[in-house]
């Protein structure tokens, strides 16, 4: 029941009862009857203060409930922004950025700041900071000793605020009066917090700690994020460089043949950018309708792994090799498949290079096989026809027939001298060289080709002899080098061109010139500069390996000259050679012969050898004997004392070693007594066929120098096997 009814009824029955009191004594007073009214007001008056005050404090609780509920509107609102705001990029500096503006703007901060810093680390930084604690970014410090170390050790939030003639460190140098510090989490470790200084409206409440950790959730989150989002771009940066960086190009093909994805390897060989070779086709894009190519593709297609196969497509110089396999890394790419395309171009020049070298050190082992069995008739040809010569064999056809044999066997000895000097190997030697003797043995060993391809060889050679210290063998390699480019330029010029090869030598003061031009169309600018660079070559693939000239330049180099082109007066190429000029070595003194006769020992396997020496020598009454073996040599230089031994020095003596080097090592003396035939390192030495106007003075020089000038009456004389 209300107050005010329950008062006005008790006054009610006070006042009725005193009046039935009354009237019982005999009184009836009026005015008891005003009494029940008045309670009655009076409680009204007091019950409608008491209303007027109940919905004073509902009014002011509605009032206090709507803005609280506003708040939280507005807090829900603004939280939905800061979510907006963190989405729109997974950089790490617009997150921080945006936390730190929006810590501020919610908790009516004067200043705030994020802090992070490595998981498990000790060091701290300020990635972001806004209002009066703006100045503060980058500033770094240890995680202790602080506001913000405390809530990143601790783990919860952490509030400084009604500090009394003091200020607290929140972080490094900061320093505040009141302050709030949240920290951040990134899979379950703390790395750093979000701190607000100086609330605007007051003590930092109850709401206020909660929004902090709200705010601090959601940039928790998007750190996590844009953690995550670095890590894969990273990951994705890395293999896109090695991707790219691969010198084969790779493809990933869909199940139709058409390129998914590809490298700019891929894009250099197919002329074409990483963008436009997305959606092509593979197969005809490369290797256009190779049939090969169709069934590696088909094959993976199935799910195999057919081996790599090297392809040339129709209208490329180059030649390709093709790997492709099943790409079989989930549902979505069931049929997908990856190729590897590798340029293998140069390596197949190489190995046919190395195929030809293989093929001409063969060549070479069989060139000095049977040089060595075409010296032994031919010296046998050579010497017996000068030895005829020498005589009076009657009438001039006989004579004239003989010097046609003994020119013809000469001509075959240079021959066969010219290859063994072609293909022989071994270290460097150093010695007085005619560059005119080069220059004829090089084009000896190339007349046939220039003449079978329709070329005029042109020589000019110095008169005198332009002699300088090199190897032979080398030069005339680099020599033989420029010729064979030379031949190659010219061969395919159209009819009516002029195919002319001009060889010339001179001698410019201290300096030797050897010149090589053609008529060819020379070599374009551009590519001049690249023109002595290994592997450079301006041939079709599979015709030079482009190292021809780049070893003559360091063959040149190597004998201190120099090896250079220019464009030719005639429009062809001009490849000029200069080397240092070398005096020529002093003449011998040839001492007068002895009277007494001599005893001369001929070690070789050839018979012919030993009638044709024997023959020389034996009308000037030396007394010569032979010996058919090293062995056999050994023990008649121990058992006799020879005035001079000729000796094969291709024999090998018992112990293996060359025949020449026991014989020298066993005494000293033999060391001057000795003329080898053939060897390279010897300092008397004739070669086969034999040159008997040599031979003789070698001989001469050794026996003292009696000149054997009367050949024999016949070539028989005697011999010892």
């Amino acid at each position: 029941m209300p107050p005010a009814l329950a008062a006005t009824g008790l006054g009610l029955l006070i006042a009725l009862s005193g009046w039935l009191v009354l009237r019982a004594v005999g009184l009836s007073p009026w005015w008891l009857l005003l009494l029940p009214v008045v309670t009655a007001f009076l409680a009204l008056l007091l019950e409608t203060r008491r209303l007027r005050r109940a919905l004073a404090d509902a009014a002011r609780q509605r009032d206090e409930t709507a803005a609280q509920l506003d708040r939280r509107i507005s807090e829900l609102f603004s939280l939905r922004e800061l979510s907006y705001v963190l989405s729109e990029s997974l950089e790490l500096e617009h997150i921080v950025d945006q936390v730190a503006r929006y810590a501020a703007r919610f908790l009516q901060a004067d200043g705030s700041i994020v802090v992070l810093g490595e998981p498990g680390g000790t060091m701290l930084e300020v990635v972001a900071a806004e209002g009066t604690l703006g100045g503060h970014r980058s500033a770094a410090s240890t995680a202790t000793g602080s506001l913000v170390a405390t809530a990143i050790e601790r783990g919860r939030i952490e509030v400084a605020q009604d500090v009394e003639n003091r200020d607290v460190t929140v972080f490094g140098t900061i320093r505040a009066r009141s302050a709030a510090v949240v920290p951040l989490r990134l899979h379950g470790e703390r790395i750093g917090a979000i701190a607000v200084t100086e609330r605007q409206g007051g003590p930092f409440t109850t709401e206020d700690l909660w929004l902090l950790s709200t705010v601090a959730t959601n940039a928790s989150v998007a750190l996590a994020n844009s953690r995550l989002f670095a890590i894969v771009e990273q990951g994705r940066r890395e293999w896109e460089t090695a991707f790219n960086a691969l010198r084969e190009g790779i493809a990933v093909i869909d199940p139709g043949g058409a390129i998914q994805r590809a490298n700019s390897s891929l894009a250099r060989l197919a002329g074409l950018t990483e963008a436009e070779l997305i959606g092509r086709n593979f197969r005809e894009l490369v290797f256009g309708d190779m049939e090969t190519a169709a069934a590696l593709i088909e094959a993976a297609h199935e799910g195999e792994s057919p081996p790599p196969v090297v392809l040339r497509p129709e209208g490329r110089d180059r030649f390709l090799r093709l790997t492709i396999a099943p790409l079989q890394s989930g549902h979505d790419r069931a049929g997908s498949m990856v190729a590897l395309v590798e340029d293998v171009t140069e390596q197949r020049s190489m190995e046919a290079q190395l195929f030809q070298n293989e093929k001409m050190a063969a060549i070479g082992q069989l060139v000095s096989g049977v040089a060595h069995e075409l010296n032994n008739p031919l010296t046998s040809i050579a010497g017996l026809t000068e030895l005829l010569l020498e005589r009076d064999v009657g009438g001039d056809a006989p004579r004239q027939h003989l010097r046609i044999i003994h020119e013809q066997a000469g001509r075959a000895g240079r021959i066969v001298k010219n290859l063994l000097t072609f293909v022989r190997t071994g270290t460097t030697e150093q010695s007085p060289v005619d560059v005119n003797d080069v220059v004829a043995r090089t084009t000896m060993l190339v007349a046939y080709e220039i003449r079978l391809r329709g070329i005029e060889l042109v020589t000019e050679l110095h008169p005198l002899p332009a002699i300088v210290m090199g190897d032979p063998h080398e030069l005339q390699q680099v020599l033989l080098n420029l010729l064979t480019n030379a031949v190659q330029a010219i061969a395919d010029l159209p009819p009516g061109r002029l195919r002319r090869i001009t060889i010339e030598t001179a001698r410019v003061e201290d300096r030797v010139i050897l010149a090589v031009r053609d008529t060819g169309d020379g070599v374009p600018a551009e590519l001049v500069a690249n023109l002595f660079t290994p592997f450079f070559t301006t041939k079709p693939a599979g015709q030079g390996t482009g190292l021809g000239l780049s070893l003559s330049y360091g063959l040149i180099q190597a004998h201190g000259g120099t090896l250079a082109y220019e464009e030719g007066a005639d429009g062809g190429a001009e490849f000029t050679i200069e080397l240092p000029a070398a005096d020529l070595p002093a003449g011998r003194v040839t001492p007068q012969p002895s009277e007494r006769k001599r005893r001369i020992l001929i070690v070789d396997d050839d018979a012919t050898a030993h009638r044709v020496i024997a023959a020389l020598f034996t009308a000037d009454r030396y007394r010569v004997e032979s010996a058919r073996n090293g062995a056999e040599g050994m023990a008649m230089a121990a058992a006799t004392d020879y005035d001079l031994v000729i000796a094969d020095a291709t024999l090998a003596a018992p112990s293996g070693r060359p025949f020449v080097q026991e014989l020298r090592d066993s005494d000293e003396r033999w060391a001057e007594r000795l003329i080898a035939v053939g060897g390279r390192n010897e300092d008397r030495r004739v070669s086969k066929p034999f040159d008997l106007r040599r031979l003789r003075s070698l001989a001469d020089e050794v026996l003292g120098g009696r000149s054997v000038s009367t050949p024999p009456p016949a070539p028989d004389a005697t011999a010892r096997s």
